[in-house]
């Protein structure tokens, strides 16, 4: 399962991870959550406990749908952060196997990350009359709520990608998180000439792909292909992959 970020949606986001994942034999679901009157068109804005609502929603439907035990989630930014408190509050734990943060807000932003999102959104001001917004800036009452008793919960495995160039979620060392089934990875350590930013991690990097299958198949774990994070290069990757016989699509 797909979990956008803040303003974004699932159009925007995941059509080549999508793909990635679907090419190796997983079902793959998306939702769009979040959306506020004052925003047409966006998603990603409104309570991020209320949007980790929908989400459970989602999944159970889902679960209903496949008549599966458990579902995986891959998350950016705020789509990795919010199922976070669906795992917590909201009986997530037993439905979801794996949570997969792709430069996840997980202890909030510093405000020096707010710049950034003025290139979505034009002035401060507008930013910050969002709830998901003020929530996810470092220190909020929703982060000291979700975090007080750990970073984890018992029963899910945790995967965090980052980034040592993300410009919005920042410090990115932020994103990681403490506890049992954690495994934290920056990109830069598995390939120190990926130039992935933020955005780019989750929609164009094919290093990054390759850790999300990793962590949802450990079994069939691959090395990452060091290649410059782009369409292209995610289009390299996959030829590479398919004339592999050790990676055999999920099944």
């Amino acid at each position: 399962m797909l979990v956008h970020g803040t303003w974004l949606d699932s159009a925007a986001t995941w059509p080549a991870l999508a793909g990635h994942l679907t090419r190796r034999g997983y079902c793959v679901f998306a939702l769009d959550y979040g959306r506020v009157p004052d925003a047409p068109g966006l998603a990603g804005l409104g309570p991020i406990d209320r949007s980790a609502r929908e989400l459970a929603s989602f999944v159970r439907a889902v679960l209903a749908t496949t008549r599966a035990r458990q579902v995986d989630i891959v998350g950016h930014s705020q789509g990795g952060l919010m199922p976070r408190y669906y795992l917590r509050f909201l009986g997530g734990a037993r439905e979801v196997h794996t949570l997969v943060g792709l430069a996840p807000s997980n202890h909030g932003t510093a405000v020096l990350g707010l710049p950034t999102l003025t290139r979505y959104v034009p002035a401060t001001a507008l930013l910050l009359r969002h709830p998901a917004v003020r929530q996810q800036l470092a220190g909020s009452a929703f982060l000291r709520t979700l975090n007080r008793d750990g970073d984890t919960v018992p029963g899910v495995r945790y995967t965090v990608i980052a980034t040592r160039f993300d410009e919005t979620v920042v410090p990115y060392r932020s994103q990681f998180l403490t506890g049992p089934n954690v495994d934290n990875i920056l990109i830069q350590d598995v390939c120190p000439v990926d130039p992935a930013e933020h955005w780019g991690l989750a929609t164009a990097d094919p290093v990054a792909f390759r850790l999300v299958t990793n962590a949802l198949d450990p079994s069939h774990a691959a090395p990452a292909t060091c290649v410059p994070g782009d369409a292209e290069a995610v289009d390299r990757s996959e030829q590479a992959d398919a004339a592999r016989p050790d990676v055999p699509p999920h099944g």
